[in-house]
């Protein structure tokens, strides 16, 4: 497994995974149990996403396509019934 991506937090590291494992890639995500251990430190750089080296390509292409469209002016999704 090599790493592909290092997420700020918890809830990005697995959204990544829900991605990959999506287009069926292999996914493991590290240092999720860490966080809770650091106490009052910063847990930065502690949460890596890892997939199969033959797959790091794809999916880093995946992860960056991913990132694009959070890049919006107006990232707040709004109920079609609320517009």
């Amino acid at each position: 497994m090599i790493t592909v991506f290092h997420p700020l937090n918890s809830i990005e590291a697995h959204a990544v995974k829900i991605l990959l494992v999506g287009e069926g890639i292999e996914t493991r995500v590290t240092g999720d149990y860490l966080q809770g251990a650091m106490g009052e430190l910063p847990a930065l750089g502690t949460l890596q996403v890892q997939v199969p080296e033959a797959d790091a390509e794809r999916a880093r292409a995946l992860i960056e396509a991913w990132q694009r469209e959070g890049d919006g002016e107006d990232d707040a999704w709004i109920p079609p019934e609320l517009r």
